[in-house]
């Protein structure tokens, strides 16, 4: 019996002592590349954490660690250690790092001005290219940050620089639909109408888009291309431009929009009330 127990602790203390080399292996003297996938693998996890750690350590200007390891960070909120990491990752490789620290900004903090602080560093240093920040177009998150900051002028400048970059056929609809906000909040109805229609001659299920046409129609004064267009917001709304993470500048709600058709459908019963009056 005591030679079966001393098998079992010999067992037990080399399957330890295996275990631990091969801890000490991954998280300190592999391959940096490898290290680096499972700890992305494992992302915002303690053993994450910690082979980033060592990565920094063992590798300090190594951007990818910096910026891997703050996207946990901002995942749950926590902004202020996510962006203390991030902004490591822009000092040590800012082309790289740059677009996704704009986007974070404008999208997450909605700091205006420093995702375009952000923007127009990385474009002045890729004269030769148009860049696409987390996948998106330089130009029309410029111009999503400038309407943010209620400059419609600045924002159709560059939502219209990106409708070239992209060409009208494949750029972002929602470039369209920021332009005929852009004209509406000018007091530009007509110019929105049209600007509102180029989304939909690319999607006729764009809610936001049949939502701004329904607001600029009724503003001047015809209600019944208004009906129309709400009700195709109201049906498209499914289609609706949505992020689980994120509220977009642009987001339309069910409820704002069929409190938009009530007022629509009461308009009429006024005026015949005022008429009969008359």
């Amino acid at each position: 019996m005591k030679t079966f127990i001393k098998i079992i602790k010999v067992f037990f203390t080399l399957l330890f002592f295996s275990f631990s080399i091969i801890m000490l292996y991954y998280t300190a003297l592999a391959p940096k590349i490898d290290r680096f996938k499972l700890a992305e693998e494992f992302q915002g996890s303690y053993l994450s954490q910690t082979m980033f750690d060592i990565l920094k350590m063992q590798h300090p200007d190594y951007s990818d660690a910096y910026f891997e390891q703050s996207v946990a960070f901002n995942k749950r909120g926590d902004y202020a250690k996510g962006f203390e990491l991030l902004d490591k990752a822009v000092d040590h490789n800012p082309k790289i790092h740059l677009g996704y620290s704009g986007w974070m900004k404008l999208r997450k903090l909605r700091d205006y001005d420093g995702a375009l602080s952000d923007f127009d560093r990385l474009d002045s240093l890729t004269p030769n290219s148009i860049d696409a920040p987390w996948g998106e177009d330089i130009d029309f998150l410029r111009g999503e940050c400038y309407f943010g900051k209620k400059n419609y002028h600045e924002a159709i400048g560059f939502l219209n620089q990106s409708i070239i970059n992209q060409k009208e056929d494949w750029a972002d609809v929602h470039a369209f639909v920021y332009l005929g906000l852009c004209e509406y909040e000018l007091g530009n109805y007509e110019k929105s109408i049209s600007e509102f229609q180029r989304a939909l001659n690319q999607s006729d299920h764009v809610p936001e888009a049949h939502f701004g046409i329904a607001k600029a129609y009724q503003n001047i004064g015809e209600t019944e291309k208004a009906k129309e267009h709400i009700l195709k917001a109201e049906e498209n709304i499914g289609s609706k431009r949505e992020d689980s993470y994120d509220e977009f500048l642009n987001e339309i709600y069910l409820n704002e929009i069929l409190d938009f058709k009530q007022s629509l459908e009461e308009k009429p019963s006024i005026k015949k009330t005022t008429d009969h009056q008359l």
